[in-house]
This record gives structure tokens, sequence and C-alpha cells, in this order.
């Protein structure tokens, strides 16, 4: 088997393990903050947005950091770093006494954070140019097929064996990712003097700015879009089914559908990018992902909106291989560490302002106008795309 083969495989059952572990412990920080002794609702809900949304700030300040020390010491160095580091931190949440320590824990991991982002950089420098699109699309379902599953296997802990246990299964799966990186990935690279480039220095460097501007944003948009539909959906679920019993049950469905159709679609769609070009992919993504989320403010039940989710996972699963398709191509080497760490700010921006976004403007103006604002985004996300992106020769 090639290196490059054997690295996406290693890198994909590593996104897995880590997506998996991670997505256990959203759905239950709640209810580990009530069992450390917060009873209040309402402070429940303040710790627990604070608790979920300072990973993502500080992750976006600490990703350029990581990326210009994968540039110097190598993706494998970073996917060790990640792994380990995330895999001790999250361990350490299981025996936290208090509220606070759990927050100042949650800080600490967005700081280490980044296996999945290291992932990316290292196939991205590897793959032949010709499967990159492929290899991105495949990366991409570890991580969709991780976050699919982790809330079904952090319940079953929950459920089973206690609250606490949930972060020692995490970080027993990110201890997994360490060392089968560790053993198996190869990477072929040379630490490097520690020559200090500047910002301005790094964008002379680059050879279509205007598109990285334009790949930045609309992951940050991306993120925001998606983001911003989770807080309210399980709400708009109980809405549409006020009169079953299964509301719980409903909402791991609808969960489930875009995940699924992602996980189907994206190796796929990565392929086909391979063949046609990932502007066109992107563009298609984004305007059929803006006009299906519309609909979606309209349906009378929830199998109509489980439908448009899985057509929306669909759609979807072509934009974040596509963007780190276009990032590698317009990156040189020397900082391509750099370019996506700065990337993924971008995303963590976004994910930290689409958690926040879905549940003020449900509070102003309804929860139907949350569809409306996002599908909005997506396509003004496009038109910009098509004048900045789509007619470039380079791509």
């Amino acid at each position: 088997m090639e290196i490059w083969k054997r690295n996406l495989l290693v890198c994909w059952l590593g996104s897995f393990a880590t997506a998996a572990g991670l997505s256990q412990i959203a759905p239950v920080l709640p209810l580990y903050i009530e069992h450390l002794g917060v009873l209040d609702t309402a402070k429940i809900e303040q710790w627990s947005g604070l608790a979920f949304g300072i990973t993502f700030i500080i992750m976006a300040i600490a990703s350029p950091l990581w990326g210009r020390a994968a540039d110097k010491y190598g993706r494998k160095a970073m996917l060790l770093r990640a792994s380990l580091g995330m895999s001790l931190v999250i361990t350490c949440m299981g025996f936290v006494q208090n509220v606070y320590q759990l927050v100042g824990l949650r800080l600490l991991q967005g700081a280490v954070s980044g296996f999945i982002s290291a992932s990316i950089i290292l196939v991205a420098t590897q793959v032949p140019k010709k499967r990159a699109g492929w290899a991105l699309g495949t990366l991409s379902t570890g991580g969709v097929a991780g976050t699919l599953l982790g809330p079904l296997i952090g319940g079953y802990i929950a459920e089973t064996v206690g609250l606490r246990n949930i972060f020692f299964v995490t970080g027993a799966l990110l201890l997994v990712a360490f060392i089968a990186s560790l053993l198996f990935i190869q990477e072929n690279f040379t630490i490097t003097e520690d020559k200090v480039l500047s910002f301005k220095e790094v964008w002379r460097l680059i050879p279509n700015p205007s598109i990285l501007v334009t790949m930045f944003i609309s992951t940050f948009i991306l993120q925001l879009a998606l983001l911003s539909i989770e807080p309210i959906l399980t709400v708009y679920i109980s809405q549409l089914a006020y009169d079953s019993g299964h509301v719980a049950l409903l909402s791991g469905m609808v969960f489930a559908a875009s995940g699924i159709a992602n996980l189907l679609a994206a190796s796929r769609l990565g392929y086909l990018s391979d063949k046609i070009g990932p502007a066109k992919i992107m563009l298609a993504s984004l305007i059929v992902s803006g006009l299906l989320f519309i609909p979606q403010a309209y349906v009378t039940n929830v199998w109509q909106l489980m439908g448009l989710r899985f057509l929306l996972g669909i759609a979807a699963a072509g934009l974040l291989p596509a963007i780190n398709t276009l990032v590698k191509r317009n990156s040189p080497d020397i900082v391509t560490g750099r370019i996506f760490g700065y990337n993924q700010s971008a995303q963590g921006l976004g994910s930290f302002g689409g958690s926040l976004l879905g549940g003020q403007v449900a509070a102003f103006w309804g929860l139907q106008w949350v569809f409306w604002v996002t599908g909005a985004l997506l396509l003004i996300n496009a038109v910009w795309v098509y004048l900045t992106t789509y007619h470039k020769n380079s791509l």
C-alpha cells in the first residue's frame, strides 16, 4: 500500500475515534454541570453555553500557532500532540469537583485540540493532486461517522456506568488515535530552522490571496449556518411532533439523517471534484444547500423535515472537502500548515458564532427565521464564490 493511502486510513480511523469521543461530551454537558452541583436551570444553561463555546474560541486563537508548528516540526508531530494532549485533558474532566474546573479544562482542550485539522494538512500535503478531492472527501467521512455514533455511545455509557465514565472512554479513544498515529503514520519531514515569517510575508507567498480569503469566509459561514440550526432543532421537532411521546428518538433520527447522507456522499463528491474542479462542486453545493434550508421552515411533520435534512446532508457533503482542496492548491508548501491554521480559526469562530446565532434569531423573530437566515447566508456566499473563485484558471 502506498504511504499516502496508509496515512489516509490511519487518519480516518483517528478522526473517527476523535469525533466519536468528542461528540459524546456535548450532549451530556448540561447533565454533568448539574451533577457538579449547579441546580438552577438558567445557570445550567449559562454554564453549558460557556463550557461549550469557550473551546471554539480558544481553538480559533491557537490554530494558527499550531499551523506554524506543523510547518516547522511536521504534521505527524501535530497529530501526536493533539491526540495525547486531548486524551489527558478530557480524562481529567472525569475527576473535576466543580464547574469552574470543568470550564478551565474545556478552555485547555481548545488550546491543545486539532487532530482532525492536522489530519487534513497531512493528507492534503501527501496525496497526489489528481486524487485530492477524493482523499479529503473520504477523510471527512471519518469525522462524520464518529459524530453520528458518539452520542449513542455516550448515552449508553451515561445510562449504564455513569456520567464521569464518558470522559474516561473519550480519553481512551483519543489515546488509541495517538498510538495509531505514532506507530503507523509515515512522514518524510525535515525540521526547519525557526525562521519566523510575519503575516505579510506569508501572504506575499500566496498566488491567489482573494481565493484564500473567500475560502476562510466560506468556512466561517458554513460552520455558522450548520451550527445555528443545532440549538433549535430539537425545539422545532417538539413543535412538529407535539402529540408524540418519542421526541428524543425523532430528534436523533433527524440529526442522523443529514450525517448519514453526508457519509454516503462525501467521497463521491470528492471524486467528482477531481474530475470537474472543486470550485464547481463548492458553488453547486452552496446553492443547493441554501435553497434546501428555506423549505425546512414550512414543513408540517417530522418526516418532511427528515427528508429535507437528508438532502441537505448530500449537498453539504461537498463543501468542506472542496474548500480544503482549494486551500491546499493555493498554499505554498512552506506555509501550508499556517494557512490551514487560519482556516481552522475561521471554522472555530463559525462554530462559536453559530451556536449563538440560532438561539438569538429564534428568540427575537421565531424558529422559522433561523432557516431563512441560514439559507440566505449560504446563497450570498455562493454569489461571492462565483465572483471571486469560479472563473480562476488555476482551479
